[in-house]
Order: C-alpha cells, then sequence, then structure tokens
C-alpha cells in the first residue's frame, strides 16, 4: 500500500483538457506515448516498443517482397487469393485494430482532467470519438475487401477435384512446360435459346518465358470430332462428326450433361466438355477453362476504369447506329464489348481478330495493382459473369503467370480461319500440325508480322492495272479474296499459316 501511495505522489499531474486531447492525439501515430508522459513506464515502453517492432517487421517483409523476380504487386494479389494469408491477415488487422483503439481511448483515460466542464466534455468526447474512427474506418474497409474477396475466390474459382493432380507450390504445373486454357466468350439474352459460345480461343503460356499463343477457332467451323469412347463420339461417329457449329457444342451438352458430358459431375459440364473437345481437335492437353459472358464482359471492364485503344478505321456497331470513330479512344464497357462483337461491315474472322487484340490490350492494361484497388466493382462483376474450373489453389500460380506474360513475354496469334482452314470441311490433321508449329516454333524470329498497311495498294506505273497485282507477287490474301488489297482491313485479321505477332496485327 506504501508502494501503491508513493507511485500516487510522484505521478505526474494531469495536464489540460487541450494538452490532455494533443497527447491522446500523439498516441495515434506513436501509441504508448501518453503513458509515458503520465508515468506508466513499463506500459508505454512496452505498448511503443511492439508498436516499433512491428514497423520494422513490416519494412523487413517489404524488402524480402522487393528482392524477388516478380513484381511486388503480382505477390500482393498473389498472396490475397491464398486463404490461409488472407484469413491471417484479417484476424491481424482486427486484433491490432482492436488494441490500438483501446489504447487511444486508455490514452485519454489517464490524461484527461479529473473535473471539466459539460461543454469541454462533450467536444472532447467528439475528438477522441474522431480519432477513433481514424483508426476504425480503414480497418473496416479492409475487413470488407477481405470477406469481398474470399467471398468471390470461393464463388469464381473451382475448388479442387479428387482426380485433380497433387498441387505443389513449388511446382504448381506439375513439371509441364507450357498451361492451356480454353477463354470462352458466350452470347446469351432473353429473347435467345440458351448460350452460344461465339468466341473460343486456346491461350497456350510458356511457363518460363510467359511467350502466349492465342489459337482462335471460329464458331462455324464445322465437322468437329470428338474423343473416342465419349458419348458424343457415340452419337457424331467419325467421320462427319457433329452435324452442327462448334459454338453449338456447349448448348447441345447443356440440353442433356447427362448423357452426353465428359464429366456431368462438375460444375459445368458444357464448359469442361467443350474444353476437352477443343483440346482434342487441336491436339493440345487443355487443363482448365474461363467463360465471360459477353454481356458481363461490359461490366468486367467497367470496373478497371475502360481499356485505352487505337482505332484506325470506323466500327459500325449495333442496331442503333453506333459508331467507334478512329483515333486513340479509352472504350467503356459497352464500347469494348462492341469493339469485340461487331462484325458490321466485318465478318466472323475479323471479330476474332479484335477479340485478340482485346485480350492483347486487357493483359497490358489491366496489372495486379489495377486489380487490388478495383476490387469492390471488379469483384461483383466477376461473381455475375465469370466461371471457370480453375482451382483455387493455382490462382496464385496464374497470378504470376499473368506478370511474366506482361512484363516478359511476347503474344501472338493463330487463327483457324479460312484461308489457313477450311471451316466447312476441316482438315482437323492439318490443323493439329498448324497448331503445333505454331506453339513449336514460337520465338521471336519465328513469328512472323502482317503484310503491308491494311490501307496500302500493290504500287503499278500502269493505270491500266491498278487494282491488280503481279501473280508473283499476290498476297495470299489477295489469292483468296480476289481483292486488290494486299491484306485485311480488319485490325487483328490473321492471314496464313504462320503465328502473326500481335504488336504487328494490332494497332
Amino acid at each position: 500500500m506504501a508502494a501503491e501511495e508513493d507511485q500516487r505522489e510522484e505521478a505526474p499531474a494531469r495536464p489540460g483538457t487541450g494538452r490532455a486531447l494533443l497527447w491522446t492525439a500523439a498516441s495515434l501515430p506513436l501509441p504508448g506515448v501518453a503513458h509515458l508522459r503520465m508515468g506508466l513506464r513499463r506500459a508505454g515502453l512496452a505498448v511503443l516498443g511492439t508498436y516499433l517492432l512491428g514497423i520494422v517487421a513490416l519494412v523487413g517483409w517489404w524488402v524480402w517482397i522487393s528482392a524477388h523476380d516478380t513484381s511486388t504487386t503480382a505477390i500482393l494479389a498473389g498472396m490475397a487469393v491464398q486463404n490461409r494469408w488472407l484469413v491471417g491477415a484479417m484476424a491481424t488487422v482486427f486484433v491490432v485494430t482492436v488494441l490500438w483503439l483501446s489504447i487511444i481511448v486508455h490514452s485519454w483515460v489517464i490524461t484527461r482532467p479529473k473535473e471539466a466542464p459539460l461543454g469541454r466534455r462533450l467536444l472532447s468526447g467528439v475528438v477522441v470519438t474522431v480519432l477513433c474512427l481514424t483508426v476504425a474506418l480503414p480497418a473496416a474497409v479492409a475487413l470488407h475487401g477481405g470477406y469481398t474477396t474470399q467471398r468471390t475466390l470461393s464463388s469464381v474459382f473451382g475448388a479442387p477435384q479428387p482426380d485433380d493432380e497433387p498441387h505443389d507450390a513449388a511446382d504448381p504445373w506439375n513439371g509441364a512446360e507450357r498451361i492451356n486454357v480454353l477463354l470462352i466468350g458466350a452470347d446469351s439474352a432473353e429473347n435467345r435459346y440458351g448460350a452460344r459460345t461465339d468466341s473460343m480461343m486456346v491461350a497456350s503460356v510458356d511457363i518460363e518465358t510467359g511467350d502466349t499463343v492465342l489459337v482462335g477457332l471460329p464458331r462455324n467451323l464445322e465437322n468437329a470430332q470428338f474423343p473416342p469412347g465419349t458419348a458424343l463420339a457415340e452419337r457424331y461417329p467419325a467421320p462427319y462428326g457433329f452435324d452442327d457449329l462448334l459454338n453449338e457444342v456447349y448448348q447441345t451438352v447443356a440440353e442433356e450433361p447427362e448423357e452426353l458430358a465428359v464429366n456431368p459431375l462438375v460444375a459445368d459440364p458444357s464448359a469442361d466438355t467443350l474444353k476437352t473437345v477443343i483440346g482434342y481437335n487441336i491436339g493440345l492437353d487443355v487443363k482448365y477453362y474461363a467463360m465471360v459472358d459477353m454481356m458481363g464482359f461490359r461490366d468486367l471492364i467497367d470496373a478497371v476504369g475502360g481499356i485505352e485503344v487505337l482505332i484506325e478505321e470506323p466500327i459500325p456497331y449495333g442496331v442503333h447506329g453506333g459508331v467507334l470513330e478512329p483515333g486513340l479512344q479509352r472504350l467503356d464497357g459497352h464500347e469494348a464489348l462492341w469493339y469485340g462483337r461487331s462484325r458490321v461491315l466485318s465478318d466472323d474472322y475479323g471479330r476474332m481478330g479484335r477479340q485478340g487484340c482485346m485480350i492483347k490490350y486487357v493483359a497490358e492494361q489491366v496489372d495486379p495493382g489495377t486489380i487490388l484497388t478495383s476490387y469492390r466493382r471488379l469483384a461483383g462483376a466477376t461473381e455475375r459473369t465469370l466461371s471457370t474450373d480453375i482451382p483455387q489453389t493455382k490462382v496464385p500460380a496464374f497470378i504470376e503467370l499473368a506478370d511474366t506474360v506482361t512484363s516478359t513475354g511476347s503474344m501472338s496469334t493463330l487463327q483457324l480461319s479460312p484461308p489457313q482452314v477450311n471451316t466447312g470441311n476441316p482438315d482437323w490433321d492439318a490443323v493439329r500440325d498448324l497448331v503445333a508449329s505454331a506453339i513449336g516454333e514460337q520465338s521471336e524470329d519465328d513469328v512472323l508480322p502482317v503484310d503491308p498497311s491494311p490501307s496500302a495498294s500493290p504500287s503499278t506505273e500502269d493505270p491500266a492495272q491498278e487494282g491488280t497485282a503481279p501473280e508473283d507477287d499476290r498476297t495470299e490474301w489477295q489469292d483468296y479474296t480476289g481483292l486488290a488489297e494486299p491484306s485485311p482491313a480488319d485490325p487483328g485479321r490473321q492471314v496464313g499459316a504462320d503465328p502473326s505477332d500481335l504488336d504487328a496485327l494490332c494497332p
């Protein structure tokens, strides 16, 4: 008792209301200083020391992350999609916030005058509340972001299946040199029965270099073949195969999933089956698919703030006479949708080219940092429009791979369209050879640029011969179309059996 009385006698006198509020406010950036001011040395040093050690630990962690080859934002995004990191971070934020708020309130309790007029007490309460909100509001935003991220991950990404390969974080691709993903754009509407997969392309990515080949499949490919032993192969046997267009495979399976799906037990048997069918026809082991509703694509682009596109020629679109004007434009979701969807004064293959360009633009402009800062709108749009069988355990590896693609990789495209492929009666063996050649020979020297500018015409000194070209100088496009232009007018419209560099194809 005597010791306690001595301590009370030695404790500094309480300051006035104004100084008490200043000491309480100082405990916001430097927790524990108010306790030191009031002679509570052990408590003050413990709080302030823990706080400073936490800052040192955060700086060290940041330096450690920055030392990696992968970009810092990609590492942070990769951690944000892993449950153990996400839950751990949310728990840490919650505990630190509660402790911090307790320290602020206690700092006021030990420094406030014992007696003060009612007005000062009310004003002091408001100030302390504001100080607490300065800590609580950012913490609430962080916790909400963590909850939203976890909900979106659980909703969008597939759970591991019993027959999946074991996941090894040190080797997420299980020794594979390339990973192949089917990208599907599904077109559905209230006035249309079912869903049509009008946009189908396989992204084949080199794990080490990030070099990517986009293999575009026209929606009107006919006579699709099915893997032997499947229900589809029994119903549509070779050599005639499927009696409809390739974009109808999805809906055909959707109508009879139990009878026709390769695996009717997965979340989307139709998309899973389409993945297997396309992989079989082009000779690739397509591991995963990602399907976006075309109307939902608009929301995704809006969520990241639009995409910048250089338009060389006007692109008419829609039923109301809309036009995407030439020039460097930042397209919102509605405009970006029509950039990749319009066939006015164009065709399916020109549209395929623009879709490949759009993927390139998105890959270049939407980095993990953009995703982190746009998570609210992006999460909502993603839940509504994206479905995939990529397991959540693989998402960090895909984020790191995407960073490699955008930082060091090259992107090229191989469109399985005329003149290199007869869509009405494709030679699937030749198609497989084209794809294998495009992927096997991908290098800076082997990815060929496009022909001269689409607006260029063959030069000739004889006006009478204008619009023609010497037989030996005619391009493959001129032979195919009979037109004078040496190459197509549509951006991204690849011609020829060799993959074309998207940097050259896309303006």
